[in-house]
């Protein structure tokens, strides 16, 4: 039985050594052609031998893309607001969480506010700063009454961008009716 159980062991050893060989032939073939190939220094690279790394975007800057002037943005895609002075220069920025319909990129301005309000998903809000519609949907920077920031209801059309209570006191102290409000992508 000793030799029945070599045999075996052989046999598994150079099935094991077959796939070896044969992953790491894959593995081979799946090379990009300039891996471990020193990158070529360019003719603007200083003469030391340092590259200057480049400088890093600040996440919380005012987008390019929108415009001048005093202005509310909301960036779509960064769930965040800036409010900007007359001056280019923001004065307060932060996040905020959509509703299921969102204003699509464009300027707008500030049609109506109110105080204190039932949204249409039913919480209480306050300073509610509408500036667009959408599907139908009037779309507007505002605060739960609670303070809460939760995910939207998907199931639901609702177009308030909730934020926190003080980023909401400062929305309506800064945005009121015909204020310019930038949306960006």
């Amino acid at each position: 039985m000793a030799r029945g159980s070599s045999g075996i062991v052989a046999a598994l050893t150079a099935a094991a050594v077959a796939a070896v060989g044969f992953l790491a032939y894959q593995a081979s073939a799946n090379v990009p052609d300039n891996l471990g190939v020193a990158p070529k220094a360019s003719s603007s690279a200083p003469a030391t031998g340092h590259v200057k790394p480049k400088p890093k975007k600040d996440p919380l800057a005012v987008p390019a893309a929108s415009g001048t002037g005093m202005r509310v943005v909301y960036a779509l895609g960064d769930r965040r607001v800036w409010l900007v002075d007359a001056k280019n220069k923001p004065t307060r920025t932060f996040k905020v969480m959509p509703s299921s319909v969102s204003a699509l990129p464009g300027a707008y301005q500030v049609t109506s506010r109110s105080g204190r309000v039932t949204g249409s998903d039913g919480v209480p809000i306050e300073h509610v700063v509408r500036f667009a519609t959408h599907d139908d949907v009037p779309i507007g920077f505002s605060a739960a009454q609670d303070g809460s920031l939760e995910s939207p209801d998907p199931t639901l059309k609702t177009g308030g961008v909730r934020m926190s209570r003080a980023d909401g006191d400062a929305m309506w102290s800064f945005a009121t009716v015909g204020a310019k409000v930038v949306v960006v992508p």
